[in-house]
């Protein structure tokens, strides 16, 4: 997709993207909804919460995958439908996957979805498990039934994010190697592969640093293309005296090489701070896992799991993010 002639996104124009104006007075690069939380832990009769989204616009619409930890306290992916991309409709029975290896035909994690649309497919890559923590993918056409691939890596993995496109004639592929467990660690690598199956060439983009992004980093959203590169907005922990603090940062990845950083946040872009945040199943977590993007007006709506329990909205707008990116990038 080109970019039209001084804009800043390269991708489609979205004139419907759920968007709420700057607060008078709000200083921050980043706003919240403020009628959030926009989805409730209990929205169905079996969750206990839900809270990591992966929403994208869907027939003049909107469609996404959730994590929705159930009251067995499973954690398991749900189909949602919304018409405004604020009020969800989440499907009471968990998706299930179509999958012809059965080595592989089994959900053992639904942790954390992100969906990227690429040409007209829709892939979904989540955390699953396969003798430990691995990035499942799959994909839809329509939201309705769905086809579960190869796990793209080896355990042990998180946080797989697709590029919305193929780099150099290969699909790309971000996600965050850890361990077994709450993983005390982790740094962003990039994978390629020509066929989603076989993924290689694996390159390191960045680790973690300090303050808030001291303890582990990981991808968020679907990466969106920019004239000025791939705008990533990412997740960082701080092990504070209470535990983990999840916040939101942002950076910029050259085009054509996604591992060279062109400039990264050193302060957040967003904290846990309102109570919907700070108070939940998993205390001070505000953790990005989509954004919608309109190219026409530069709008930016993010959505965010808060406090493991609920889902958040927030809001920029692509020029004034990627000025506070290069103003205040790490040294």
């Amino acid at each position: 997709m080109v970019a039209n002639s001084g804009k800043t996104i390269i991708g489609p124009a979205l004139p419907n993207i759920p968007w709420q104006g700057k607060p008078d007075g709000c200083h921050d690069v980043v706003w919240r909804y403020n009628e959030n939380p926009i989805v409730s832990r209990d929205q169905i009769p079996c969750a206990n919460s839900i809270f990591n989204s992966a929403p994208v616009p869907h027939e003049g619409k909107f469609a996404g995958v959730f994590r929705v930890d159930h009251k067995s306290r499973r954690s398991h992916l749900h189909t949602g439908f919304s018409d405004d991309g604020i009020h969800w409709r989440i499907e009471h029975e968990p998706i299930r996957f179509a999958c012809e290896d059965e080595k592989i035909d089994r959900i053992a994690h639904g942790y954390d979805p992100r969906v990227c649309r690429i040409d007209d497919r829709y892939y979904v890559t989540w955390c699953n498990g396969y003798h430990g923590p691995t990035i499942g993918v799959g994909f839809t056409n329509d939201f309705k039934s769905y086809t579960q691939m190869e796990n793209a890596f080896l355990p042990c993995n998180r946080n797989g994010v697709l590029f919305p496109r193929k780099i150099n004639g290969r699909f790309a592929m971000l996600s965050r190697p850890s361990d077994n467990g709450h993983t005390p660690f982790g740094e962003i690598f990039y994978s390629e592969s020509p066929d989603m199956r076989y993924w290689g060439r694996h390159r390191w983009v960045m680790g973690a640093t300090r303050g808030w992004q001291s303890t582990k980093i990981g991808a968020g959203p679907v990466p969106i293309e920019t004239i000025e590169g791939w705008l990533l907005i990412y997740h960082g922990v701080l092990t504070s005296c209470n535990g983990f603090v999840y916040s939101a940062g942002a950076a910029l990845l050259d085009l054509d090489e996604p591992w060279k950083v062109i400039a990264r946040t050193e302060p957040y872009i967003m904290a846990p701070t309102t109570i919907y945040e700070c108070v939940g199943d998993v205390p001070n977590v505000a953790f990005p896992g989509a954004a919608l993007a309109d190219a026409d007006t530069g709008r930016i709506a993010l959505y965010y799991g808060a406090a493991d329990t609920v889902v958040g909205l927030a809001f920029t707008q692509v020029d004034e993010l990627i000025a506070y990116i290069k103003a205040n990038s790490i040294a």
